[in-house]
């Protein structure tokens, strides 16, 4: 089965000497917009929000985008399919087979330059001599891939269908699996998920292996994600900042308020107790908001008036410890 190039740069609408501001820029504005949770389009919106994961995942990792740059102009030339990750000689257990997924999040394209499972076949053939399948019997090869799974998903669990389709070239032949995953509440990144049985047919009798799935966490377009809590950047306009406000901030379990107080400044850290992702003891981290002092990009020629008048009232230093 032909492998479809995914142009990363285009997904996230920037130039290929873009900086990793403009793309954690790019992606968090397009990741908000197609945000499954605010679009109207739910199905079509989670799809584009995992191409934007993906892109995201490439681009965002200097290794990966150099490996990306490089692959560039001659992803499809002979050499490069010959080099893919898991192709295997003749004669070795499950040579030539190719597994398609579809539902992991990941494309193809990714699966095969930078799954990092990196070849389908992880597991090694084991006899098994004192199965019912007699000392010939030989346990059918495990096989694994990347699923990305969501902050939400995380926090709440889930079930994907993944379809799983295998084809022998030798006979042309394809056969299509559908499977239900469950992902578990608190699901670690980098955490295993076995699929039972769903691997290579073993040989001789022997049992079939499994399918493995590593989990990858979807970026979020507001959360930062330390262990079990959530970093967000809150950003306060000056005045907020001086006068103190009361916030609207998004959570994983929807907006709650938030009381600043008056003198706030640039850094200042407020707790969010049990807001974050599950913690493996059954409680929850916490999500902690960061105040960010922003200021407007432009000011019209009244409010550059009002500026100076404040300016001029106000005693205030900030470089009075200097």
């Amino acid at each position: 089965m032909p492998v479809e190039f995914k142009d990363y740069y285009d997904v996230l609408g920037v130039p290929r000497n873009a900086s990793e501001g403009a793309i954690k820029k790019a992606f968090r504005k397009l990741a908000r917009q197609h945000h499954p949770d605010v679009a109207k389009d739910k199905k079509g919106a989670e799809e584009k929000f995992k191409e934007l994961n993906e892109a995201n995942e490439v681009l965002s990792d200097p290794d990966k985008r150099r490996k990306y740059d490089e692959l560039g102009v001659n992803w499809n030339r002979p050499e490069q399919q010959a080099a893919r990750p898991g192709n295997r000689s003749a004669g070795e257990p499950g040579a030539g087979r190719d597994f398609h997924f579809e539902g992991t999040g990941f494309s193809d394209f990714f699966e095969q330059y930078f799954g990092r499972g990196n070849h389908p076949f992880q597991g090694s053939s084991r006899a098994g001599g004192n199965g019912a399948g007699g000392p010939m019997a030989r346990h059918g090869q495990d096989i694994e891939s990347d699923i990305l799974v969501t902050l939400d998903e995380v926090v709440h669990g889930a079930t994907r269908t993944i379809e799983l389709q295998r084809t022998d070239p030798g006979t042309g032949s394809s056969k299509v699996q559908t499977l239900k995953v469950k992902i578990p509440a608190g699901v670690r990144e980098g955490q295993m998920i076995r699929v039972t049985g769903k691997g290579e047919e073993g040989t001789g009798g022997g049992d079939s292996g499994n399918l493995f799935l590593r989990v990858t966490f979807g970026k979020h377009p507001d959360f930062r994600v330390r262990g079990a809590n959530l970093y967000y950047d809150l950003s306060l306009s000056p005045w907020e900042a001086v006068l103190g406000a009361t916030i609207h901030v998004p959570t994983l379990d929807g907006t709650v308020s938030l009381k600043i107080p008056a003198g706030t400044i640039g850094g200042r850290e407020f707790r969010l107790r049990g807001r974050g992702l599950p913690d493996g003891d059954g409680a929850r981290g916490d999500l902690h908001a960061i105040a960010c002092i922003e200021v407007p990009d432009e000011i019209t020629p009244h409010q550059k008036i009002v500026w100076e008048q404040l300016a001029a009232a106000s005693t205030f230093n900030p470089r009075k410890n200097s």
